[in-house]
């Protein structure tokens, strides 16, 4: 699957292509909305993520330029403008989703692949499994073994990445863009404090353990 990121803040852009990079999709990079116009029509995409405050063509623009020329990519909106009237603008002019600032890319990549299975007409996914473990994406509800476990936001985050992943290394910083917004200061021990709360749910009541630190390289759920 291959996707446009429109982005002229370079810590946002690297922020939201990097981690798609690491789901999987092929990234591209405009910094500019002519420049993303440009793309858009000579290249095929599966979805676009598009920034609002652009140089040079403003996201509003690109979008509307992007449907004029029949290019029918689904358009994930980001701005900071957050009113009702906003999006409703957003929305009106051709955007398909609309996500504002600050977000978390877990979110983010929820969206765009929603949007991505809309486009192709393949299946929605609403349940993960690795091994013992099972949740519900849109219960936000995980079990292992048949019990419920009982996880705030962020441990059902961290848990899906690693159930995404199961039997793969996960790095620290995967999870940060996974389960914290693009501001968030990365010299921090909180991935080592959620992965500490994580087992404690997932792990000590059960047999065997799950989830594995894997030194220098990150964490890795591994299946039984």
């Amino acid at each position: 699957m291959r996707v446009l990121v429109v982005e002229d803040d370079p810590a946002i852009a690297d922020f939201v292509c990097t981690g798609l990079q690491e789901a999987g999709y092929a990234v591209d990079h405009a910094a500019d909305g002519e420049e993303a116009y440009a793309l858009t029509v000579n290249e095929p995409y599966d979805a676009a993520v598009v920034d609002l405050m652009l140089p040079r063509l403003d996201g509003l623009g690109l979008i509307e330029r992007m449907r004029g020329s029949g290019v029918a990519t689904p358009v994930l909106i980001l701005s900071a403008k957050r009113t009702v009237d906003d999006r409703v603008r957003g929305l009106q002019a051709g955007g398909d989703d609309y996500l504002t600032k600050p977000f978390a890319f877990a979110e983010l990549l929820a969206r765009v692949q929603a949007l991505v299975r809309r486009s192709t007409g393949a299946p929605e996914t609403t349940r993960l499994v690795a091994g013992p473990v099972s949740l519900d994406l849109l219960a936000r509800e995980a079990t292992r073994a048949g019990e419920a476990l009982d996880l705030q936001p962020r441990e059902f985050s961290l848990l899906e990445v690693l159930v995404r992943n199961a039997d793969r290394v996960v790095s620290k910083t995967a999870i940060h863009q996974a389960v914290w917004d693009f501001d968030f200061n990365p010299r921090t021990n909180v991935v080592e404090v959620l992965v500490h709360r994580l087992r404690q749910k997932v792990d000590e009541p059960f047999e065997p353990a799950l989830i594995h630190t894997v030194r220098g390289a990150g964490y890795v759920l591994r299946t039984p």
